[in-house]
C-alpha cells in the first residue's frame, strides 16, 4: 500500500522523494512474516545469515533479531566494476575469507532489493564451491519487471514486490543518502 506524505514522516522527506512505497508499519509486518518462515524452515539446522553490504544492513539487523534460532552472521560486499553507470564485472569481497569457516552450514544470503538478479546469480555460482549444506536467498524488495531473463535465480523469501521505481530508505541509498529513512520511498 503506497501512501502520500501526509503522515508523521513528512518531516523526514525532501524534494527528492515523491511517495512512500513501504511504510514503517508495513516493514515491521514484512519482517515478522519473513522471520517466522525462516525460523520454521531452518529449525535444527546450522544457519549462517550473510548480508550483502551496504544496502541490507538495516533490514538484516531487524530480521535476525526476529529469527528465533541461534544463527551466525556475516557480511560480504559485491562490487561492480564498469565504466560510468554501466554495470561491469562483479567481484565478491569477504571478510578475510570468513565464509570458508562455515562449511556445512545452511547459508541465507540477505539482500535489500532483487532487481535484475545478476548479483544473486553471480553469488550463487561463487558460493557453490564453498561447501555449504544449502544456499538460499532473501530479499526485502522485488522488482520482477527488471529481471534479467538469462538469470534464473530462486529467491526463497521476498518481502514485497514493487513497481519499477528507484527507491531509497531503510538501507537503500541514492548517492549514499537516505539510508537512514525508517521507510522506503520512491525518488522523483
Amino acid at each position: 500500500m503506497e501512501s502520500n506524505f501526509n503522515d508523521s514522516n513528512s518531516n523526514r522527506l525532501s524534494d527528492d522523494l515523491k511517495k512512500i512505497v513501504v511504510s514503517e508499519e508495513e516493514l515491521r509486518g514484512i519482517i515478522s512474516r519473513m522471520a517466522k518462515e525462516i525460523t520454521h524452515d531452518y529449525e535444527g539446522k546450522n544457519l549462517l545469515v550473510c548480508g550483502i553490504l551496504k544496502g541490507c544492513f538495516i533490514f538484516m539487523a531487524d530480521l535476525v533479531r526476529k529469527i528465533e534460532l541461534p544463527a551466525k552472521v556475516s557480511f560480504i560486499k559485491v562490487s561492480s566494476y564498469g565504466a560510468g553507470r554501466e554495470s561491469g564485472e562483479l567481484k565478491v569481497t569477504e571478510i578475510a575469507g570468513e565464509l570458508d569457516n562455515y562449511k556445512g552450514y545452511d547459508i541465507l544470503i540477505v539482500d535489500d532489493i532483487l532487481d535484475t538478479g545478476n548479483t544473486l546469480c553471480y553469488l550463487e555460482e561463487y558460493l557453490r564451491g564453498k561447501g555449504f549444506a544449502s544456499i538460499n536467498f532473501c530479499a526485502l524488495l522485488d522488482k520482477p519487471s527488471r529481471r534479467n531473463p538469462h538469470c534464473e535465480i530462486n529467491v526463497k523469501y521476498t518481502g514485497k514486490q514493487i513497481e519499477n521505481e528507484f527507491v531509497v530508505g531503510y538501507g537503500l541509498d541514492f548517492d549514499e543518502k537516505y539510508r537512514n529513512l525508517p521507510f522506503v520511498a520512491a525518488v522523483r
